[in-house]
């Protein structure tokens, strides 16, 4: 089947490059919020959307929390993609003669100490991929974009310098969302997540007897996040990834527990562990 694979922003743009790799025989298309990107999977128009969900340097993207209980859509598998930021200029132009750089505010602050050893003024823009391509459309001499290798590419620039971050080990994960349901078969040598949203039940202690089963079965957490509903301080949401796999009697036992104490769960997604978390 010839996949068509959907993820927000413009050409060059960080989630462009995790598709490239993820899906590179498949057709790539570009949309201008995570929204749209996740409704275009839920009516079918593409078949996978790649949604960044989490950094190492920025932490979470809330948004993305707060929209996928409210879509019919499944976690099917997690990447991470390094993200290495890169000074860029028009071609032909020196890093002596630039006076000001542009790119998303965390692309900026990621390269805060190198924008000021340049002494460059910092400008911030909607996103880093955009930030090369509104250069090569203004033709300004006097200013450099920070975005991928990917955008310089593109966007016909010269790379001034490959590795511009602060900091080496700047990640982002990626999930991978599809309308349709796939839960791998359990095999015991494997390591799964299950990710899963719930609220509880308006009782006592309710989070605390909630969580309860994942300890008492041996369940390991890797995170949990809460977020209300807009427009109520008092309905709480609750999203959470944990390594198992819902065939395990362990798992099950802990989802039973967890069904008890609360108003609604949804499991939203069991998939591979990704190895790249062998080594963060």
């Amino acid at each position: 089947m010839n996949k068509t694979i959907i993820y927000q922003g413009v050409d060059g743009a960080y989630s462009h490059l995790a598709c490239q790799k993820l899906f590179p025989n498949s057709k790539l298309i570009s949309s201008n919020s995570f929204f749209d990107s996740m409704e275009a999977v839920e009516k079918g128009e593409a078949t996978y959307a790649v949604i960044p969900i989490e950094n190492s340097s920025a932490g979470r993207v809330e948004e993305i929390y707060r929209l996928i209980p409210k879509m019919q859509l499944n976690i099917i598998q997690e990447h991470f993609e390094p993200i290495n930021h890169s000074l860029m200029a028009l071609k032909g132009v020196k890093i002596d003669e630039l006076e000001t750089v542009a790119s998303h505010p965390q692309a900026l602050a990621q390269c805060a100490r190198n924008i000021k050893k340049l002494n460059l003024k910092p400008v911030e823009k909607f996103d880093t991929a955009g930030s090369a391509k509104e250069l090569l459309e203004s033709q300004d001499k006097t200013q450099g974009a920070i975005a991928s290798t990917l955008a310089a590419n593109i966007y016909d620039l010269d790379i001034l310098d490959e590795n511009f971050s602060d900091f080496n080990g700047n990640v982002t994960r990626f999930i991978i969302l599809s309308r349709e349901q796939f839960i791998p078969k359990f095999e015991v040598d494997k390591l799964y997540i299950t990710s899963l949203v719930f609220s509880v039940k308006n009782i006592p202690a309710a989070l605390y007897k909630a969580l309860g089963g994942f300890a008492t079965n041996g369940i390991d957490l890797i995170k949990i996040e809460s977020y209300s509903d807009i427009g109520s301080v008092y309905s709480t949401q609750f999203h959470i990834d944990l390594y198992g796999h819902i065939e395990e009697k362990r798992l099950k036992l802990a989802l039973e527990e967890l069904k008890f104490f609360s108003e609604e769960l949804k499991i939203i997604g069991v998939y591979e562990r990704n190895s790249h978390r062998d080594i963060m």
